[in-house]
């Protein structure tokens, strides 16, 4: 009984040190970092407003002055009225042509609507010959006979 009892408080022992082991260490309180943005009104903050010599290349901006801006939208009008002229003339031409083979079209159609109606009189008139051959045949049968 004795080597039970002492297993038993050997095992009590081991899961109380792997208890200890699993928990995580509890971390002291921390202060939040914050944001790293400082507003411009900030009293932190040193704005210096300088002045710049002409000669300057800070004060060489590639900005273009009211006469270029002008220049290049009267550039970029000339240049789009130039393109609408042409999809204009292009649409026109499109139009011309659709024209053209939509009275292609009605002559063709009308010339299939001639050769339907002859090539319908044309079966007409074989079957009436036809029915008309037959029977002519066969009085002619009838009358070789007779003689």
């Amino acid at each position: 009984m004795d080597s039970s009892s002492s297993s038993s408080s050997v095992s009590e022992e081991g899961a109380k040190s792997e208890a200890k082991m699993l928990q995580r260490p509890k971390l002291g309180s921390r202060k939040s970092s914050g944001t790293i943005i400082i507003p411009r009104d900030s009293p932190h903050v040193e704005l210096k407003e300088e002045d710049y010599d002409e000669n300057d290349a800070r004060t060489m901006s590639p900005r273009r002055s009211s006469e270029e801006i002008e220049k290049m939208g009267q550039e970029a009008r000339s240049a789009l009225i130039e393109q609408a002229k042409a999809l204009q003339a292009s649409l026109l031409e499109i139009v011309d042509r659709v024209e053209i083979v939509r009275s292609e079209h009605e002559k063709l159609e009308g010339g299939n609507k001639f050769l339907q109606s002859y090539i319908g009189e044309l079966m007409q008139t074989s079957k009436i010959t036809s029915t008309g051959a037959a029977k002519g045949k066969g009085k002619l049968k009838s009358r070789v006979t007779m003689k």
